[in-house]
């Protein structure tokens, strides 16, 4: 029940963009970089700060809190669990999830459920943060209210749920090289498979 903590702390939620800004566009341009195109939906859209930005459409979450607030950047909300979504099969051309799967008890058969969702040649996509990498431990350990009930994945386990679920993974790209504790500044995106902030494209197999 991990979403009913992001509906008592939208607003803190929210906040942390506004607080983190080059962080955030450097996480934007690593989603941004795996060319997602054609209608979209995010899962786990929280307050709309990727869906607005991306073009993604369509956003589906647990908390009203967090959907009232992606509804006012324009996007068509809707509330669903990631593992049984309300949406049409071959219907979409994407479906986003960014850092959503290490909140969900059962984070293949979400993506099983968004393979369901596409159309021919569509694109499943997925961003975490490593378990292995710098920022995934200070996650683990430090908690907060929110990544206290998280589980993470390293990018080779994500990768592996993806295969499980009938994808193929064709790209990564990822983003913060520094440290969390570290001075922010705006990159590229990478390959870097232990970055901070990794994303996975897939397609169905």
């Amino acid at each position: 029940m991990s979403w009913r903590v992001f509906g008592d702390l939208v607003e803190r939620y929210d906040s942390w963009y506004a607080r983190n800004n080059i962080t955030y566009e450097n996480e934007l341009d690593a989603v941004a970089a795996l060319g997602l195109r054609g209608l979209g939906a995010e899962i786990g859209v929280g307050t709309g700060r990727f869906a607005s930005k991306l073009g993604a459409r369509i956003g589906i979450d647990l908390s009203e809190g967090m959907l009232r607030a992606a509804a006012g950047r324009g996007v068509e909300v809707l509330r669903a669990p990631a593992e049984r979504l309300p949406l049409r099969a071959s219907s979409l051309d994407y479906v986003l999830f960014v850092v959503t799967l290490c909140f969900l008890d059962d984070p293949t058969g979400a993506l099983v459920e968004a393979s369901r969702a596409l159309r021919g040649g569509g694109v499943v996509a997925a961003c975490i943060v490593p378990a292995d990498s710098e920022w995934g431990r200070y996650y683990a350990s430090k908690g907060g209210p929110f990544y206290r009930l998280a589980r993470f994945y390293t990018t080779d386990e994500l990768q592996s749920m993806m295969r499980s679920a009938g994808l193929d993974p064709d790209t990564i790209s990822s983003t913060l090289s520094y440290g969390p504790l570290d001075a922010p500044h705006r990159e590229r995106p990478s390959s870097n498979p232990r970055a901070g902030f990794v994303c996975i494209r897939s397609r169905a197999a």
